[in-house]
């Protein structure tokens, strides 16, 4: 039975008493718009760019670049910020080594989005972090309830509370168009990895 995390996010967001610290991972500047917009009332937020899968690094550098700039242009409510990371490709390609021929959103997307999740929650730990999350579940191409099940594993393996969340509900993804076209954001046509770009060529 699929679980239905944005209940889960606002029993979280209900039961606040103090604005806690979120280490929130963030692939892009369009997905983390709306995801932003909808937790800053709530959270001093710091925004993790961590992406090793996205190639080249021309794209992942312009999608990095994004990211800082929608944070600065953003009218936020309580602190928000941004902490940059190594580029770590490598990392990325032997993670999914063999896994090269597997359909998108497969157990290829599954083991980045674990790769990603994972170094949120070590750093969330590291820094001292109330909860750490992620802006991937605004995305219809991305599975909420594998994402939220990897949060929920790496919360008990690193001792940092996830925030649960299905950003799309809520009409989360709309609200990221709106809110790119309003902030002139670059808006990629593929996920980022180069499996992504070759699914995109053969459609």
């Amino acid at each position: 039975m699929k679980i239905n995390y944005d209940i889960k996010l606002e029993e979280i967001i209900s039961s606040l008493d103090y604005t806690p610290k979120l280490l929130l991972h963030s692939c892009c500047a369009p997905c983390s718009s709306a995801v932003i917009e909808r937790l800053t009332k709530y959270f001093d937020i710091t925004i993790i760019y961590y992406n090793p899968n996205i190639e080249p690094k021309e794209e992942y550098e312009k999608r990095k670049n994004e990211e800082i700039r929608f944070i600065k242009e953003f009218n936020n409510i309580n602190k928000l910020d941004i902490i940059d990371c190594d580029y770590d490709n490598d990392v990325y390609h032997e993670l999914v080594k063999g896994m090269e021929n597997e359909p998108e959103g497969g157990s290829r997307c599954h083991k980045c989005y674990n790769l990603r999740l994972e170094y949120t929650a070590k750093k969330a730990k590291e820094l001292s972090f109330d909860y750490f999350g992620t802006t991937l579940t605004v995305s219809p191409y991305k599975n909420s309830q594998v994402l939220n099940q990897i949060g929920e594993l790496l919360s008990n393996k690193y001792g940092v509370k996830y925030l649960y969340s299905d950003f799309k509900k809520k009409e989360g993804y709309k609200r990221s168009i709106i809110m790119s076209k309003e902030y002139g954001l670059y808006r990629q046509d593929y996920c980022g990895c180069i499996y992504s770009i070759r699914n995109n060529i053969e459609e």
